[in-house]
């Protein structure tokens, strides 16, 4: 019995071979318009300009400090403030949070390709 070689790609797929997911996304902005980075200073430009946005964290950058500082402290990362009994790392990183302990920077994408970086503890955190 001959076998048969299963098409999963549906009619016209062909896998490509030198298929490169990395060559795929621009690396140049995130999709969201915002980034997270580790604490550092402000360089070049944007460091001398006044800055244009809100002091307010949005929805979705405090999601996305959330999970990005739970997902490093469920790798063993080291905790900044005093646990009382907590082991659930999203818990562990909204505490961090509301005590703005996190050592993170978010930079927000301007629509002139700019940027400006705002420190976790310039930002007003909404409840």
């Amino acid at each position: 019995m001959e076998e048969e070689e299963q098409d999963f790609g549906g009619e016209g797929f062909e896998q490509d071979e030198n298929f490169d997911a990395e060559d795929t996304f621009e690396a140049d902005q995130p999709a969201d318009g915002v980034d997270v980075l580790q604490e550092q200073q402000p360089q070049g430009a944007a460091a001398d300009r006044p800055r244009i946005t809100t002091r307010y964290m949005t929805k979705y950058e405090r999601a996305r400090v959330l999970g990005t500082r739970a997902l490093q402290i469920s790798m063993n990362a080291p905790v900044m403030v005093a646990l009382d009994g907590e082991t659930d790392p999203l818990e562990i990183a909204t505490k961090e949070l509301r005590e703005k302990k996190i050592p993170f920077t978010i930079r927000r994408y301007l629509p002139d390709q700019s940027y400006e970086d705002w420190r976790i503890d310039e930002l007003i955190i909404p409840d």
